[in-house]
C-alpha cells in the first residue's frame, strides 16, 4: 500500500528582522522592526518587539515608543532579504524529497516516505538552516498542507514548549491543536469569512473540521470546503513543482519626495519598466500590452489631486527592456500634467503569454534573435555583479527621487564593497 502523504511547512521566524540580525550579532537580544517603502510603517517585527508596536503602525506615530523601549528600526532591504531567502530555500530543497517555495519566507515540503521520527527530522532541518544561514525557522508536520500550516503556527506560538517543531500526524495531537486554535488562524480563512463562520457557530478549527463540507461549498465556496476536508485529514492540495507564470507583472513605487518635473518622473518609469522586464524574462514570458500611470498623493487636503493612466499596445510580443522602457517613457508624456506634485508611478505589464502562444501576423514585426541574445547577456551580467550593473541610460543608479531609506543596512551578500568584515584586535 502506498504511504500516507506527509507535508511539512518550514517558515522563517520574523524573516526580515532575522535577516538584519544575522549580520548584526550585537542586536541578538535587541528588539527590531523593519519599515516599509519610504520608511512609512512597520511591516516586520522581531518576537520581542511585538508587545510594544503593532503591525502596520506608521513610523512617525511609533517613533517615540521605539526609542523608549530600545527598539531598533531598519529600512527595508529587499535585495538582502531576497538573497537570504534563496539561501534558505536552496538548503531546504537539498534536504527534502520535494519542495514548493510558497513565499519569500515559507516552503512546503513533501516528507512522504521519510523514515524515522518526523519530529527529529524537522529538528535536523531547523538546526541546519540556523547553522548555515543564521535564520531561525519553525517546522509544522501533518497529513495535509492546511494542517501543516496549523502545526507550524502552533510551533511558533508555543516555541518554548515545542522547540520550534510540531508533528501532528498522530490524530490525538491533531485534535488537540484543532480544539485550541481559533478558526481565524486557519490558512485561507480571512476576517470576513471568520465573521460568517462564527455566525454559524464555527469558532475553532475543530468546529470547521467537523462541519459538513457540502454545506460549506454551497454557502461559501469550494475553497472553504477543501479547507474543512484538509483539517479533517483528507489531503486536497498537492505540492506544486513550480509556480504558474503570472498573468500580470506590476512594478510600482512611491517616490522619496514629491516630483513636479517630467524628467525625473520619466527616469522613475524607466527604472520600473526595466525591473518589470527582468521579472518577465525570469518566468519566460512576453508582453503585448502595458499600462503606465502616475498620481499625486491622495490624502493631503492641501495638495491638488490628479491620477491618470494610459494603455500602450506594443508592436509585437516582447520582453525587451529597451522597447518596454521607450514605450513607457513615451506614455508618461501623454498623462503628465504640469502644476501637480506627483508621489507615485506604476508600470503594469498585461496580456502575458509564453513565446509562440500569440497568433502572429505573417507580415508583422517580431523580436529579433539579436535582441534575445542581448537580454540574455544583460541578465547574466546583472545576475553575476548585481541588479542594475547593466541598465538603460534613462534609469539612474542613485536618483534623488528614490525611496527614503534612512535606516538602510548594508547589502552584506550582494555587493563586494559591502561584504561583512571582521576586525581582529
Amino acid at each position: 500500500m502506498p504511504s500516507e502523504p506527509v507535508f511539512a511547512l518550514i517558515d522563517c521566524n520574523s524573516f526580515y528582522a532575522s535577516c538584519e540580525r544575522v549580520f548584526r550579532p550585537d542586536l541578538a537580544k535587541t528588539p527590531i522592526v523593519v519599515l516599509s517603502n519610504n520608511d512609512g510603517c512597520v511591516i516586520a517585527r522581531s518576537y520581542d518587539a511585538k508587545p510594544f508596536v503593532k503591525m502596520g503602525e506608521p513610523y512617525f506615530q511609533c517613533k517615540d515608543t521605539l526609542q523608549r523601549h530600545g527598539i531598533v528600526a531598519f529600512s527595508s532591504n529587499y535585495v538582502l532579504y531576497g538573497d537570504m531567502s534563496e539561501r534558505v530555500m536552496s538548503l531546504i530543497e537539498s534536504m527534502v524529497p520535494a519542495a514548493e517555495v510558497y513565499s519569500i519566507d515559507e516552503c512546503f515540503a513533501d516528507l512522504t516516505g521519510v523514515q524515522g521520527s518526523l519530529a527529529e527530522f524537522g529538528r535536523q532541518v531547523r538546526a541546519r538552516v540556523l547553522k548555515c544561514t543564521g535564520i531561525p525557522v519553525g517546522v509544522g508536520i501533518a497529513r495535509t498542507k492546511t494542517l501543516a500550516k496549523l502545526a507550524n503556527h502552533t510551533a511558533k506560538r508555543l516555541q518554548a514548549q515545542t522547540g520550534g517543531v510540531v508533528d501532528i500526524c498522530d490524530p490525538f495531537k491533531r485534535d488537540w491543536v484543532l480544539r485550541n486554535t481559533e478558526v481565524k488562524e486557519v490558512w485561507g480563512i480571512g476576517r470576513r469569512m471568520t465573521a460568517h463562520l462564527e455566525a454559524m457557530g464555527i469558532r475553532t478549527a475543530m468546529d470547521l473540521a467537523k462541519a459538513d463540507p457540502w454545506t460549506l461549498r454551497q454557502k461559501f465556496s469550494v475553497v472553504v470546503e477543501k479547507t474543512a476536508r484538509e483539517l479533517a485529514g483528507t489531503a486536497c492540495l498537492e505540492l506544486e513543482d513550480a509556480a504558474p507564470p503570472k498573468q500580470e507583472i506590476c512594478c510600482s513605487r512611491m517616490f522619496g519626495k514629491r516630483l513636479t518635473d517630467l524628467a525625473p518622473i520619466k527616469q522613475a518609469v524607466a527604472s520600473y519598466a526595466g525591473r518589470a522586464a527582468e521579472k518577465l524574462r525570469v518566468q519566460g514570458s512576453v508582453c503585448k500590452r502595458m499600462r503606465v500611470s502616475i498620481r499625486t498623493g491622495m490624502f493631503n487636503p492641501d495638495e491638488a489631486k490628479y491620477a491618470k493612466g494610459v494603455l500602450v499596445e506594443l508592436p509585437y510580443p516582447t520582453n525587451d527592456t529597451l522597447l518596454l522602457t521607450r514605450a513607457a517613457t513615451e506614455a508618461v508624456e501623454q498623462v503628465y500634467r504640469p502644476g501637480y506634485r506627483y508621489s507615485k508611478a506604476e508600470v503594469l505589464l498585461m496580456d502575458l503569454r509564453q513565446p509562440g502562444e500569440f497568433s502572429e501576423d505573417l507580415f508583422a514585426p517580431k523580436q529579433s534573435a539579436n535582441c534575445d541574445r542581448l537580454m540574455q547577456i544583460m541578465d547574466i551580467i546583472n545576475g553575476r555583479w548585481g541588479r542594475g550593473t547593466l541598465r538603460v541610460a534613462r534609469a539612474p543608479d542613485a536618483p534623488d527621487w528614490g525611496m527614503q531609506r534612512a535606516f538602510m543596512s548594508q547589502s552584506f551578500t550582494t555587493k563586494v564593497q559591502e561584504l561583512w568584515t571582521v576586525k581582529c584586535k
